[in-house]
């Protein structure tokens, strides 16, 4: 095996994807992976809304989710005015699952956009702060009579149904509270998003919502029994999508089943959710629309479809969420444990061991994803490595970043950033191997605060009771 020489490393380093070569410069930062106030300094050191990573993690350790406060506001804004423009008031709800705490709920609220939410625990955040029940809608498969409850005590604008046995929960339940709740019902169907298995939820053979033909008989169902308010039909296709030709197959269907309920039982449905799903970069192979383009795009297929059938447009809402979130945020690790492996003929790969892995960023490990990394602390002139960044699990799956060029004299000790983790990193979090969830900070205008406290030991033995 070839070792360190000169504190860098050396050899052919094949063996990533076809897609991965060497950068010009290893130093570079891609503006499409990070957030908006991100840079390097003159020192090569990363800064993030005028303060430095160094700084950082001398003051709050490692690893952290570090989020850039500025950034996140304006892709809030970016999509508020460019689905307002075309579909009016009311039309973006942030998918609260993708990140939600109390700062972040405080920043929906300020920002105009409403919230999404999909367990009780997700409504006692946007409750919290005072967000108003109108702005919310509640999702879910499974919704407990304790949830529901609590959705109709808070006044929730919307709550999407999932099920005949979620409808006749509802219903039991609005009589006794004597109110009337707006209600969608979700449909799949039938498209399979060019997405991930695990996060492709339009097809058939899938936990969520209802068939075409399920759907049609429990808007019947809905409507005759006169209790629930039917505003809609609800369709979400997936997560991580590009492919608008997909959103384009699920309008025409899910709008066809919107016209024959109105015709049949001579009322207007006024809404339509379109699901989220909508994509970012994580890689310099994806290649994420902007909202205005999103909505354009959105609105020409409605109006097409909505013409074809002789209806009025419905007013049409979406639920982005890990775009809005997702890039506004990366991970800050320590390098620790250096080890290049000899793969086959000379090749060589860099394991860089980092701090935290597999308990602070699961979707490596669950859905295959790909990530960037940076070495964040200092600048180098050494040549490029393939490296594997790994993290402190015992799990050979304990990925986090796959495949990424690293500058050949990485070392103990450096921060590495791994930009676009702000969605779904933190709230699928866990304390495998008993290893505390990483602190949140917020970074705008030269000030970092936490908003969300990283757990440490006597926390995890706190809830041990023995």
């Amino acid at each position: 095996m070839r070792s360190h020489e000169a504190g860098a490393l050396h050899g052919d380093f094949g063996h990533g994807p076809s897609w991965l070569r060497p950068p010009t410069d290893v130093n570079d930062l891609l503006p499409q992976l990070w957030a908006s106030t991100v840079e390097r300094d003159a020192g090569g050191v990363v800064n993030v809304g005028g303060i430095s990573v160094v700084d950082l993690a001398a003051e709050f350790g490692t690893p952290i989710y570090v989020v850039d406060e500025t950034d996140f506001r304006e892709r809030l804004a970016a999509f508020k005015s460019a689905f307002f423009d075309r579909f009016g008031q009311g039309s973006v709800y942030y998918a609260g699952k993708a990140f939600l705490c109390k700062a972040v709920a405080r920043w929906v609220d300020e920002s105009g956009v409403n919230l999404d939410v999909c367990t009780g625990g997700e409504l006692a955040v946007a409750l919290a702060v005072g967000m108003p029940g109108e702005r919310l809608a509640f999702h879910g498969n499974n919704k407990s009579e304790v949830e529901l409850a609590a959705a109709l005590d808070a006044g929730v604008g919307r709550i999407v149904l999932d099920s005949f046995d979620e409808i006749g929960r509802l219903t039991v339940l609005a009589r006794q509270h004597g109110v009337r709740p707006k209600v969608l019902i979700r449909t799949k169907v039938g498209v399979e998003a060019h997405t991930h298995e695990y996060i492709a939820t339009a097809h058939e053979d899938q936990k969520f919502g209802l068939s075409l033909a399920e759907a049609s008989m429990a808007a019947d169902q809905i409507i005759a029994e006169g209790v629930l308010d039917l505003a809609g039909l609800h369709s979400h296709i997936g997560s991580q999508i590009f492919d608008t030709t997909a959103f384009e197959v699920a309008a025409k269907r899910v709008l066809g089943l919107h016209h024959r309920i109105a015709a049949t039982n001579s009322v207007t449905l006024p809404e339509l959710g379109l699901g989220g799903g909508f994509g970012m970069a994580y890689t310099t192979q994806d290649d994420p629309q902007s909202p205005e383009r999103l909505a354009d795009g959105l609105a020409k297929i409605v109006e097409h479809e909505c013409a074809a059938y002789g209806i009025d447009v419905p007013h049409i809402s979406v639920e982005p969420g890990r775009a809005i979130c997702g890039p506004t945020t990366f991970t800050l690790y320590t390098a620790g444990t250096i080890k290049p492996v000899e793969l086959d003929a000379g090749q060589l790969r860099c394991y860089v061991s980092v701090d935290g892995g597999m308990s602070d960023n699961m979707r490596t490990a669950l859905y295959n994803a790909s990530y960037s990394a940076t070495l964040a602390s200092r600048v180098s002139d050494a040549a490029p490595v393939l490296a594997r960044i790994v993290g402190k699990h015992c799990e050979s799956g304990d990925i986090v970043v796959r495949d990424e060029f690293l500058p050949g004299d990485v070392a103990p000790g450096d921060l590495l950033a791994v930009p676009g983790t702000g969605a779904y990193c933190r709230s699928m979090a866990s304390n495998y191997n008993h290893v505390p969830r990483p602190a949140v900070i917020a970074v705008a205008d030269g000030a970092a605060r936490v908003i969300v406290r990283g757990e440490t030991v006597d926390d995890l033995l706190r809830l041990d009771v023995g």
